[in-house]
């Protein structure tokens, strides 16, 4: 099988995934706020890690227009869970900074990425009378990351926007780097844009209201960055994973820092994932087929499918001989301590079928040239894109965990 793109991009913006304090005077209660850098040239931002960060959000969010802006108009796009424990906070701290804000607030969960709440979205945002200086700001998860940074996108042929993630999945990966868009009938996150934020402030505090099978979730896509490529790190995890996730505030904020670092430096290098982007998919293509099994509800969240994925990501590696059994054993137990699922749970509505699952996995948009991408490991830190999986070792590996 041939290795994909794992090459290392170059910016003129600083080193990628760097650290820096006080970003534009930005304090948290516990003392200076953590910054990492995603480095797109023109395009580059700040990931902002701490607490306390979304009642001080004001200042930083008004100095992203020009000095000599009159007119600082901002919209916050929220849904029905995260509005009434969070927004009043941002009103305020807008409102305090000279913004003019006004709220908007749209259906909780997966199954809201969908061209209705998207048209409904961007109705309600041009009829409040935004201008092509106005400012989007989406607080909430994944979905509301999602859908508004799509709205963002395309409203008067884009708008800036403001990332201001308040679950432990969306701090670590779907409020960073561009990705935008909703869900399709034939698929997850199959129509959407690469369209950058201007700022992401990750308020370690909003996690304490967050669920904890959420925080769970979660963590799946913080213990994939050890997975990919740095081994050090899912050691790290390994000793302190179960501490972050009770909200020991010390190893949360390196977890979710270090999280970013990996992605920002991931994205840097490819930024519309002609290459080594795609390594951040792994246990996606299995983890994908399952929420669509599932009918992206919440009787599996995107986390869980992600963590089942995995393991058979790792699973497959090593029936095809690529990587030790030890090493896909040691991420079936971290998962399984971290309260994770690693099997095929009961299906919702009858039997799990092999080849359902793979024409699911058809429709994947990233699907090259007719055939699957999927991402593979040599151990431990070691991901790759393979391009060649035989389509039989596919299908064997999902009979055998239908049969397990």
């Amino acid at each position: 099988m041939n290795d994909g793109d794992t090459g290392n991009g170059d910016s003129n913006d600083g080193e990628t995934g760097e650290r820096a304090v006080n970003p534009r005077g930005m304090t948290d209660t516990q003392g200076a706020a953590e910054t990492v850098r995603v480095s797109l040239h023109e395009r580059s931002y700040d990931i902002v890690i701490g607490d306390g960060l979304l009642a001080g959000c004001g200042r930083p969010i008004a100095g992203l227009w020009p000095p000599d802006r009159n007119r600082r108009q901002a919209v916050i796009v929220t849904d029905e869970v995260v509005g009434p424990l969070h927004a009043d906070t941002v009103m305020a701290a807008l409102d305090g900074a000279g913004i003019a804000a006004q709220l908007l607030t749209v259906p909780a969960g997966e199954q809201a990425k969908c061209w209705d709440t998207l048209g409904r979205l961007v109705d309600d945002i041009l009829a409040i009378g935004i201008e092509r200086a106005s400012m989007l700001v989406a607080l909430g998860g994944g979905v509301v990351g999602d859908l508004t940074g799509f709205a963002a996108a395309i409203a008067l042929r884009g708008l800036d926007f403001v990332q201001m993630p308040t679950t432990l999945l969306a701090q670590v990966d779907s409020s960073v780097g561009g990705k935008t868009g909703i869900n399709a009938g034939h698929g997850k996150n199959l129509i959407g844009a690469f369209h950058q934020p201007r700022l992401v402030l990750a308020d370690l505090g909003t996690l304490d209201t967050l669920p904890a099978r959420e925080r769970r979730a979660g963590y799946a896509e913080v213990v994939k960055y050890g997975c990919i490529d740095r081994p050090d790190f899912f050691a790290w995890l390994e000793g302190n994973g179960q501490a972050a996730l009770a909200g020991d505030r010390p190893r949360l904020r390196h977890a979710v820092g270090e999280s970013c670092r990996a992605k920002a430096d991931v994205v840097a290098a490819d930024e519309r994932e002609r290459g080594r982007r795609a390594l951040l998919n792994l246990g996606h293509t299995f983890g994908h087929a399952l929420e669509a099994e599932f009918g992206y509800s919440g009787r599996l969240l995107h986390g869980e499918a992600i963590a089942i994925g995995m393991v058979m990501a790792f699973d497959l590696s090593v029936s095809l001989g690529l990587c030790p059994p030890t090493d896909a054993a040691r991420l079936r137990r971290h998962l399984t301590q971290a309260g994770l699922p690693t099997t095929l749970p009961p299906h919702p509505d009858g039997a799990w079928s092999a080849e359902r699952l793979l024409a699911h996995m058809g429709k994947d948009k990233k699907v090259a040239d007719g055939r699957l991408t999927f991402i593979l490991a040599r151990g431990i830190g070691a991901a790759f894109v393979a391009r060649d999986v035989p389509a039989e070792a596919v299908a064997g590996q999902l009979n055998q965990a239908i049969a397990a």
